[in-house]
């Protein structure tokens, strides 16, 4: 199904959005953006004036971008509802939960939401790693429950998951696609429900063979990630790695150099020591050491990074497009 036919899929109005933390407001603004009318809900009584903040801040940064389906002097934030309670859900034929990373948070959720909407509403959980059929294991319409898997800044990536669980309906799947395309995201299609998905999945990888080269003394903190950064980094955001091994060499170079590096790959299965001892109350929770301001300034060195990327990826966007086989 090309973009344009997943977008005429889905034209449901309002969209309703539970949990209102940073990722949920960056889901809201994303939506807004895309023009959709969106009912928001959270049991933080600060969360709505929050919300409506960042959404406007986030609006006018869209626009600055290029990136708002908005007239220019449209106020997006008048497509916004904050409600009192979630029986005000009732009439949304879409619903995206971004509460805690708790299946037993979001389970007792979807035991308060299953009964106030239509059967034939869709159900998505945003979720980097939590199985989508265990979450729809003991729902009384368990076709409808997918997964969505947003990545900050929600509003301004591309990036975006959606997890087809063992009893997820094609509908519902395809109406999760179209919603996100409709909100300017490049939506990848899990079939297999595993945890961790795609991207956490490789990313958990690489997380674990850094802790690795650490604990080996291969290089410290700043000189793996500079290695990465200039080797990867050159790239990730062009063509994701079975393009990368087709453009420079092919498969059998490539399984002929890492057929000797395999077997001293890390395979451990718990979280590795210097991560757990960079972990508690007393611990600083860093690999550097940050002055006063300068992780910050990181946050937002990624987030106008964020905006550049898109600008990289939208230039190749006519090799990406169906039928081009770009990835």
């Amino acid at each position: 199904m090309s973009d344009e036919e997943r977008e005429s899929a889905t034209k449901l109005s309002p969209i309703g959005v539970i949990g209102l933390g940073r990722l949920g407001r960056g889901i809201v603004a994303a939506l807004l953006g895309s023009g959709r009318k969106v009912i928001a809900f959270d049991t933080n009584p600060t969360a709505a004036e929050e919300t409506r903040r960042f959404a406007a801040h986030a609006l006018e940064e869209m626009k600055a971008q290029g990136c708002s389906h908005l007239q220019p002097n449209q106020d997006g934030t008048k497509l916004l509802s904050i409600a009192a309670s979630l029986d005000e859900f009732a009439g949304c034929e879409f619903l995206i939960e971004s509460v805690v990373e708790s299946a037993a948070v979001k389970e007792l959720l979807f035991d308060a939401v299953e009964g106030l909407v239509d059967p034939k509403t869709v159900i998505a959980s945003n979720t980097s790693a939590l199985p989508i059929t265990g979450l729809q294991r003991e729902r009384k319409n368990p076709e409808r429950f997918v997964g969505m898997h947003w990545a900050e800044p929600a509003y301004a990536t591309r990036f975006l998951e959606v997890i087809r669980g063992e009893q997820s309906a094609d509908w519902a799947v395809e109406a999760a696609l179209g919603l996100g395309t409709q909100a300017g995201k490049q939506p990848c299609l899990v079939k297999n429900d595993l945890p961790g998905f795609i991207v956490n999945r490789l990313g958990y990888a690489l997380y674990r063979e850094a802790a690795h080269l650490l604990e080996l003394g291969v290089g410290d903190v700043e000189t793996i990630d500079r290695a990465f950064r200039n080797a990867v980094g050159l790239w990730a955001t062009l063509c994701g790695p079975f393009r990368w091994i087709d453009i420079t060499g092919g498969v059998e170079l490539y399984a002929r150099a890492m057929t000797p590096v395999l077997p001293t790959l890390s395979n451990v299965d718990q979280v590795p020591a210097n991560f757990a001892a960079r972990m508690g109350d007393s611990a600083e929770q860093s690999f550097y050491n940050y002055g006063e301001g300068e992780r910050e300034q990181w946050q937002k060195l990624l987030h106008e990074h964020a905006w550049e990327m898109r600008r990289v990826m939208e230039h190749y966007d006519p090799l990406a497009a169906p039928g081009k086989n770009m990835q």
